[in-house]
């Protein structure tokens, strides 16, 4: 009985507050973002996973969930400039009225990523579509927590099809002498690029771990060698932000980042129709929102309202990659140009289709004898 009181108690929100872990840009050693996760201070029993399960038994998991978020959202006003939230979810409550009142009492959720996590399988990917695309629609994105664990295998990442892929604990720890771990790292690493995701690698502890995996080019690392969770807005460890800063890039000229381009950039399609009219020679405007890449307008898309999704790559995609998936594109967009954004998915520029392929015709006469 005493049990039943406490998760009672908890499910109206007392005793319960969240924490935020750092998440890190290992292109320049900054933070890029934040997980807020649930803690429990006013209970005997701290851990999370104790609590979710308890209610699940109980049948009241969507009102402990939708507390949890509501007190990650509690600090979101105050949420770094250029930084994201990430908050968890499962994939079954998504349904659920609790759940979806959370979403509408936020409004814009422009800089959130919803990870869905491991704790219950996913029984219909058709029944979760609308939700994701209302979460989307809100602006919100979607990632998969503990990829390589549990039950999301391929088919889960291809069903979902999520903007960011945290890779399980287990298979960062000790990756510094584990090859098969790199091997598997890399692979999901090519792949997260040709679905248009990032990959996070969590639970790194140690600096060995870090170069590893900043050597494999994993864009966003998390782990306690990085911040623990804590009150917000906690800040990165100068000699690890350096560490991370300094680290040697490969050549530019054989990434997007060597072919970038300026583009003016609009937060409406009227801002769009306005720089237009005022220049006579401009051809592409970037509709922005905040400071995500959201398409790449033309003067007549401005003016008449259109949106079609743009392309959006890295910008340490490798040049070769970038084409390849360009001309997969509908024949009608196939040559407009991508746009490119850095790890945290702020807009950098644009790579104009003509310049990819420049590009790759040069390093190709490189490498003749």
């Amino acid at each position: 009985m005493h049990e039943d009181i406490e998760l009672l108690r908890a499910c109206t929100g007392e005793g319960v507050t969240s924490a935020y872990q750092p998440i890190i840009s290992t292109g320049n050693g900054t933070i890029v973002g934040y997980e807020a996760l649930v803690r429990f201070p006013g209970y005997e029993e701290k851990n999370p996973e104790a609590w979710f399960s308890r209610a699940r038994r109980a049948g009241c998991d969507a009102q402990l969930e939708a507390v949890a978020l509501r007190r990650a959202f509690e600090h979101r006003a105050s949420l770094p400039g250029n930084c994201f939230m990430t908050v968890n979810v499962s994939p079954h409550l998504l349904v659920s009225p609790e759940i979806r009142s959370v979403w509408a009492d936020q409004g814009s959720l422009g800089g959130v990523m919803v990870e869905l996590t491991e704790q219950t399988p996913i029984d219909s990917y058709l029944e979760l579509e609308p939700h994701l695309n209302a979460l989307k629609s809100a602006g919100a994105l979607i990632a998969i927590d503990d990829a390589g664990s549990g039950y999301a295998g391929l088919q889960h990442l291809l069903a979902l099809r999520p903007a960011m892929i945290k890779m399980d604990r287990e298979l960062v720890r000790d990756i510094d002498t584990d090859e098969a771990k790199r091997a598997l790292l890399e692979m999901l690493g090519l792949f997260a690029s040709r679905v248009d995701a990032w990959i996070l690698a969590e639970g790194i502890e140690r600096v060995e771990e870090l170069d590893v995996i900043a050597g494999l080019g994993v864009p966003l690392v998390q782990g306690y060698l990085l911040g623990r969770p804590a009150p917000p807005w906690s800040s990165l460890d100068p000699d690890l932000a350096l560490r991370l800063a300094t680290r040697p890039d490969p050549a530019s000229g054989h990434l997007v980042r060597g072919i970038l381009e300026h583009a003016p950039t609009a937060s409406s399609h009227e801002a769009a129709a306005a720089l237009f009219a005022e220049g006579a020679h401009l051809t592409d405007v970037v509709l922005l929102d905040g400071r995500r890449p959201v398409t790449i307008l033309s003067e007549e898309a401005a003016y008449l309202g259109l949106v079609t999704a743009g392309l959006i790559v890295n910008v340490d995609t490798p040049v070769d990659e970038a084409l390849s998936r360009s001309i997969t594109r509908d024949p009608t967009s196939r040559f407009t140009p991508l746009l490119v954004s850095d790890n945290a998915g702020r807009y950098v520029g644009i790579a104009r289709m003509e310049r990819l392929i420049g590009a790759l015709a040069g390093e190709t006469r490189a490498a003749l004898p």
